[in-house]
């Protein structure tokens, strides 16, 4: 294969994953969402691995509202082996209906992707979140832990729309200085 060719390849491929938005095959988002409920922090309990939260702890997002209609996403995370926190700020979008859990999320210029609330507790205390694909989960909770009866739950969830659950990551959220 020519260079021109791999490099069309790869380009093609990544623009189809950062671009895409809806949730995964045969996977529900969550309806009646209400937003002013689910502003604010959220821990991350659990997530699928990937690269741009590799090696973070006492993860949390936090959304508010922005001026456009749309919502701002911070997400911040702690470096354990660079003994640092890491933070991403982003905007999210509903690709749809705001009543329609699915919105599309950018961190990098116009580059989205999907963040699919597939499960909610009727409280907005715990959340089940999947990206385009199985490839992108997450479990959320407003507190850094959570019962073992909601995890087992979210997980139940998760396994039967095909996620690999098995290769979750268990987030530790401990008490680490912003100051480090």
């Amino acid at each position: 294969m020519r260079l021109w060719s791999k490099i069309s390849v790869l380009v093609a491929t990544l623009l189809s994953v950062a671009c895409s938005v809806t949730p995964p095959k045969d996977v529900k988002v969550v309806d009646n969402f209400q937003l002013p409920r689910y502003l604010g922090t959220w821990y991350e309990i659990a997530r699928l691995d990937h690269s741009f939260e590799r090696g973070l702890e006492s993860v949390s997002a936090n959304y508010t509202p922005r001026d456009d209609g749309g919502v701002k996403v911070i997400n911040r995370g702690y470096n354990q082996k660079k003994q640092q926190w890491q933070e991403s700020i982003g905007k999210a979008y509903f690709i749809g209906s705001p009543q329609q859990a699915s919105l599309k999320v950018s961190f990098f210029g116009p580059f989205y992707g999907g963040y699919n609330v597939i499960d909610l507790d009727d409280e907005y205390q715990h959340a089940l979140i999947a990206g385009p694909n199985r490839d992108y989960l997450w479990i959320l909770s407003r507190t850094p832990t959570i019962d073992i009866q909601t995890r087992d739950r979210l997980v139940a969830v998760a396994k039967n729309y095909g996620f690999p659950v098995d290769k979750l990551i268990w987030v530790k959220q401990r008490e680490v200085s912003s100051d480090q």
